[in-house]
């Protein structure tokens, strides 16, 4: 299943970091994609660069327990990302379930596997039926970002 997400530029400059970028629509070698650039920075306790997107378009919980993962066509400059999903479980901004994959310079699909998110600054378990946002990430050391995404989906 096809997500149609409208993704929003979030950075660390919301707590006092200093990491710049930007999250825009772009063509990529054919593709229709949304692309994040940017300067990580670790300065001022910051440390990512973001483009995330509400599943719902009321920023409800949307039911994916039907489905075991996400599938994200990516294509990057061969640095780390991290894919974070958030729940209605969570009452934290810092709270999420994550995972990492290698954004390669050619288009490649990734999947997620739902049972192999890590719960972050949270007792809880994921639950696919209360998903509620989908962030790509640059986090967590100094680096220039590139990564556009031209699709991403739920996978059973």
């Amino acid at each position: 299943m096809d997500l149609e997400p409208n993704w929003e530029y979030v950075a660390d400059t919301v707590m006092g970091g200093v990491s710049r970028g930007s999250a825009e629509a772009a063509i990529i070698d054919g593709k229709r994609a949304m692309r994040l650039c940017g300067q990580v920075s670790l300065a001022n306790n910051g440390g990512f660069v973001q483009m995330a997107f509400d599943v719902r378009d009321d920023g409800g919980a949307f039911d994916a327990s039907a489905f075991s993962g996400l599938v994200l066509d990516v294509r990057g400059n061969g640095e780390r990302y991290d894919l974070r999903l958030r729940t209605d479980q969570l009452t934290r901004p810092w709270q999420s379930f994550r995972a990492e994959f290698t954004a390669p310079e050619d288009w490649v699909q990734v999947k997620v596997p739902f049972a192999g998110l890590e719960a972050h600054r949270t007792d809880a378990v994921f639950d696919p039926a209360r998903l509620r946002r989908i962030g790509v990430l640059a986090i967590g050391r100094a680096f220039e970002a590139d990564i556009a995404v031209s699709g991403i989906g739920l996978y059973r």
